[in-house]
This record gives structure tokens, C-alpha cells and sequence, in this order.
């Protein structure tokens, strides 16, 4: 019987598993945080009015760019955790992020607004994802194989 000793067998360090999916995904967070911002932008001049009825507030160009980093921040941590504890991560995280996706999509339309607004807040989410969705499926893929 002949066994293979602890020295043959290499893995990939937690850090360099980590640190380059966090890298990737902190720099398609920017990356998404920028498209969104670069797609509202137009959209408000073309009219789109971002005001929500309930407050009578309007959402800021910045606002979205910040919201859109913020949730892509925790796309990344729920990238990180499948990474640590899942079998699959990358196919857990495609799954999971499209399904967050879809329910992202739901509140546009319980906010009241403008018929225009809902379809470029839509928009604006599906701008996101397209962005984060693919790079961390990708980074996840390349790190658990």
C-alpha cells in the first residue's frame, strides 16, 4: 500500500483565494457603481423624474452610484462565503445572485412612481448586475477549481 506524502499535495493559500476574488469584485463594485451612475445620468435628462412619491424626494445621480456599491460590497462577502464554505461556489453564486437580482426588481414598482422611473430604476438594476453577476461567477470559478 503506498500513500502519498503531505508535500506532494499543494493548495492554493487562503490569501491568494481571498485577496484576488476581493480585488476583483471591489473593482467590478466600481465598475457597477459607475455604469449605474453613467446610465441615470442620461435617463434624468431625458426627463426621468427619480422622485418618490411617499417622501417627495428625488434620488441623486450619486445616490445610485453609492447604493449600487454598497449591495455589490455585499455581493463580494456572499461571493466570499460560498468561496469558504460551499462546494460549488460559483454555481451557488449564480443562483443566489440572480435570485436577488429578481427580487430586487420587485420594489421599483411598489414605490409609486412614474411609469418612466420604474422601467429606468429596472434598468439601473439589471446595469448591475450584468456588471457584478459574471465577474464574480468568473473569479469564483478560476478560485475553486
Amino acid at each position: 500500500m503506498t500513500s502519498t506524502p503531505d508535500t506532494d499535495i499543494v493548495a492554493r493559500p487562503a490569501s491568494r483565494r481571498y485577496g484576488g476574488l476581493a480585488l476583483t469584485g471591489l473593482a467590478s463594485a466600481l465598475g457597477a457603481a459607475v455604469a449605474t451612475a453613467l446610465a441615470a445620468a442620461p435617463a434624468g435628462a431625458l426627463g426621468v423624474t427619480f422622485e418618490i412619491p411617499d417622501g417627495g424626494e428625488t434620488i441623486p445621480v450619486a445616490g445610485f452610484a453609492v447604493v449600487t456599491a454598497f449591495f455589490s460590497v455585499v455581493g463580494v462577502v456572499i461571493a466570499a462565503a460560498l468561496l469558504r464554505w460551499s462546494a460549488r461556489p460559483a454555481d451557488r453564486f449564480l443562483w443566489t445572485a440572480t435570485a436577488l437580482t429578481a427580487l430586487s426588481l420587485i420594489p421599483p414598482f411598489l414605490a409609486g412612481a412614474a411609469p418612466a422611473t420604474v422601467a429606468t430604476l429596472i434598468a439601473l438594476h439589471l446595469v448591475a448586475a450584468a456588471v457584478m453577476i459574471p465577474a464574480l461567477t468568473r473569479a469564483l470559478r478560476s478560485r475553486s477549481a
